[in-house]
């Protein structure tokens, strides 16, 4: 049994897009069993350029159910069959990511018409949807649109599968059914990771954590954790059988969020920045120097980018500004910042230059008094060298924003 399925998307910004178009085919090898076609209403913006593409206007799904009023029906429609579409990873993560926001994990086994084609039609002049049905006298109409695409893929599905004499979608069904390969395994850890910045925890079967970081790109380091060759992951990639990630918006966030959980991340900074006469350099931080860094960092390329920033900002050729920004000595305020989700904040208190506690809050929360942050906080001890550095660099990229400590 197959679900032959199109799906168009807003055009939103990568992994957060939503769905403006969907239709589903239900065949069963013989006959069209059921069909499903709907304009959804995405509660975004639709990108001119997906206008233009699809004929879709923010007018045509003002009116249109959302998502949830049809993840029934796409739940019931595709249950115990294959997903079957034309560049099917990209119908999947949609389906994914739209369920996911329901709180709901859709997994299905999947078969893409793309690579089925390139080794059953091997002489076609393109692969693309339109070109490939257009040249098999396949009709497309409305394409584009998520109904005529799919009826076109379900039409091109069933000239593939008399065309498969040697059992090639069969077999490729039941290998996919059966993976156990290593590049299955990374598909499946990495392919719902979102690419923002945000805490990532690589866990064993029995859920205990083998490694954790804050790191800048959830998809790109987790890929880059499973593709290395070096030794360093090479237990990771071997023990690894879960990953579990959280937004954070900062790496200041990030580390207080480790360090009150008890997740022991040593850091080294080898590099710092100087202010000289008339300028400020990057270089190594030496047990020699008489002059202490007004900030670390982990890298070279770090200290650079913090140099090009201040150098980019007038608001540092005052002499001695940047080193009056940057001091936390006596400092006891509240600062807050973005949390981990679009419709949070988070909230520091400082007392005497250090955190003490951080803590969470929604956009129409107020922290008026410290009665309210106390009912939200969470005691932090942030007297490392690590996290005072992260405090100082958070100041510099203007990460957070400083009113006064309320007194009650």
């Amino acid at each position: 049994m197959y679900s032959i399925i199109d799906i168009e998307g807003n055009g939103g910004e990568f992994r957060k897009e939503c769905i403006i178009d969907i239709a589903i085919y239900k065949y069963d090898g013989h006959k069209i069993v059921d069909q499903f076609s709907s304009l959804v209403n995405p509660q975004q913006d639709i990108t001119p350029f997906v206008q233009r593409l699809t004929g879709i206007t923010p007018k045509m799904v003002r009116t249109a159910p959302k998502f949830h009023e049809l993840a029934k029906r796409v739940v019931e429609i595709t249950e115990g069959t294959t997903l079957v579409g034309h560049n099917i990873d990209f119908d999947y993560r949609m389906l994914r990511q739209e369920f996911k926001r329901l709180g709901y994990a859709f997994e299905i086994n999947t078969l893409d018409t793309i690579p089925l084609a390139k080794k059953l039609i091997p002489k076609a002049e393109s692969y693309s949807l339109g070109k490939l049905v257009k040249s098999l006298g396949i009709p497309l109409t409305e394409a584009h649109r998520a109904g005529g695409d799919a009826r076109a893929t379900l039409d091109l599905f069933k000239l593939l599968i008399s065309k498969d004499v040697e059992h090639q979608i069969i077999q490729q069904q039941f290998e996919q059914a059966n993976a156990k390969t290593y590049l299955n395994k990374i598909k499946q850890l990495t392919q719902d990771l979102p690419s923002e910045k945000g805490l990532i925890y690589f866990q064993d079967e029995k859920g205990e954590i083998l490694f954790s970081d804050y790191v800048e790109e959830l998809n790109k380091f987790a890929k880059m954790v499973f593709n290395s060759k070096g030794k360093r992951f090479a237990s990771l990639q071997q023990h690894t059988t879960q990953i579990h990630y959280e937004l954070t918006a900062s790496a200041l966030l990030a580390k207080l969020m480790m360090k009150s959980r008890g997740i022991k991340k040593k850091e080294s900074l080898p590099y710092g920045l100087f202010e000289r006469a008339d300028s400020y350099e990057v270089g190594r931080v030496l047990a020699s120097d008489r002059q202490k860094p007004l900030l670390k960092f982990k890298s070279f390329t770090q200290g650079l980018k913090a140099l090009s920033y201040i150098h980019s900002n007038s608001e540092f050729k005052e002499k001695g500004l940047l080193k009056k920004v940057l001091d936390l000595e006596g400092r006891s305020e509240l600062w807050s910042s973005s949390g981990r989700t679009q419709d949070e904040n988070a909230f520091y208190v400082l007392e005497n230059g250090k955190i003490i506690s951080y803590g969470f809050y929604e956009f129409h929360t107020v922290l008026a008094s410290r009665e309210k942050i106390k009912q939200r906080e969470i005691p932090i001890d942030s007297s490392c060298l690590e996290i005072q550095n992260e405090m100082k660099l958070s100041l510099l990229k203007k990460e957070v924003r400083i009113e006064a400590l309320p007194k009650k």
